[in-house]
């Protein structure tokens, strides 16, 4: 079985990496890996490393590089922000599977969950990013309140905001209509849906675009799943990217 970790540190040939006392435990306590064994490295900048684990003493894991298996490319710039949800673990693991760029929660009016566990989101994200191959780890942003996430928002990014009362454009034409050029971000509400407050102020603001997710009426993190497969598939990296 391949390893892929995600460290801090960066690589780059001759220079040894200490890894975390996580990583050491799990090299060699959970996955039974000793003096020799080779995993792959990654940090978000320098690409991907081969790397040969060295055990200096009891307990203790050193990384040797020897080689880099990948450069470091661009990745989609698409932002997800979400009312916090029961699944949350869920949606955050799933949309890094997709190669978000930043996780952003919000408290809507109607979000019934009152706190977030950042660093727990992060490890989502990370692990997620180790086994999809993707050689960065999505931003995992502080949750803030839903005024403060649109008065804070770029103009210069197209918000996508899911409309479940029907009034928004099929996520389809809409994503096909859509300037390459132009970075975007999903807003998802609550399991209750945004207010109606909400919904009108999100139209007032020029960058803001209404759609919907077809019949069905999906579980919160179904929709943000769904928003970011089809932003994939229609101007994102599935368009050109060769199949593994």
């Amino acid at each position: 079985m391949r390893i892929r970790l995600y460290v801090d540190a960066p690589l780059a040939a001759g220079t040894p990496v200490d890894a975390s006392d996580e990583h050491a435990h799990y090299l060699l306590n959970v996955m039974r890996r000793g003096a020799g064994d080779e995993v792959l490295l990654f940090n978000g900048r320098d690409g991907e490393w081969q790397a040969r684990i060295q055990v200096p003493a009891k307990k203790r894991v050193r990384f040797d590089l020897a080689r880099q298996t990948r450069v470091q490319k661009n990745e989609p710039d698409v932002w997800v922000a979400f009312a916090p949800v029961k699944r949350i673990e869920v949606l955050a693991e799933k949309v890094s599977e997709l190669g978000v760029a930043a996780l952003l929660p919000v408290f809507t009016r109607r979000t019934d969950i009152t706190r977030v566990n950042t660093a727990r989101l992060r490890a989502n994200a990370v692990e997620a990013a180790e086994q999809c191959d993707r050689l960065t780890v999505p931003a995992v942003h502080d949750a803030v309140k839903f005024d403060a996430l649109i008065a804070a928002w770029p103009n210069t990014r197209t918000l996508y905001f899911l409309d479940e009362t029907g009034g928004g454009a099929p996520i389809a034409e809409a994503i096909k209509a859509a300037d390459p050029k132009v970075p975007v971000g999903f807003l998802t509400g609550p399991e209750g849906g945004f207010e109606q407050t909400e919904l009108d102020a999100l139209r007032q603001l020029p960058f803001a675009k209404p759609v919907g997710l077809g019949p069905r009426l999906l579980r919160a993190e179904t929709a943000a799943i769904a928003a970011v497969a089809c932003w994939q598939a229609l101007q994102g990296d599935w368009v050109s990217a060769p199949h593994r």
